[in-house]
């Protein structure tokens, strides 16, 4: 199962909420999705979706998921390193309207660098990170993440930033 969340911003995510439907009917994707789809309008054909999941529902879409593509927020990134995930990050792009600046596009390029994540700024990349997942992670070409310390600073966002916002 792929999971897709695209955060709690107000904007609109729609740009990859289609380029989900559009690798479904294509042949790229061939296994579920869900995809926790926030502010956005655009109604996907080809998956499972839910504006918002709980907090719990959340973490356990992230277990349970195979891949999690996910917007450049880190509180998501967190959950996917405790839980020994590699994400791969999609950040909105305030040239679409789907945030107010370019500070997810910045965090990605760090992911990027730091080899944290798979990053993909546009459609070309994101299916090549799908198709080549586990041949990119099995590499060592990115870095997995110590599960003891993302709990730390899991904790940490969890008890003084997310319970705040709950």
């Amino acid at each position: 199962m792929i999971f897709v969340t695209v955060g709690t911003h107000e904007q609109q995510f729609n740009r990859l909420l289609e380029i989900i439907d559009l690798f479904i009917s294509n042949g790229t994707i061939h296994e579920e999705v869900i995809a926790q789809t926030g502010y956005s309008t655009y109604e996907p054909q080809y998956y499972k979706c839910s504006r918002f999941f709980s907090y719990n529902d959340m973490l356990d879409l992230i277990k349970k998921a195979r891949i999690v593509i996910t917007h450049g927020g880190p509180a998501t990134l967190f959950q996917c390193w405790i839980n020994s995930k590699i994400p791969i990050v999609f950040p909105r792009d305030p040239k679409y309207k789907e945030h107010v600046d370019k500070h997810q596009l910045f965090f990605a390029e760090r992911l990027k660098k730091s080899n944290l994540a798979l990053v993909a700024f546009n459609e070309e990349d994101l299916e090549y990170n799908i198709k080549n997942y586990e041949e990119i992670c099995n590499s060592h070409k990115i870095l997995t993440i110590n599960s003891n310390i993302a709990q730390v600073v899991g904790k940490y966002i969890e008890e003084h930033i997310i319970k705040d916002i709950l």
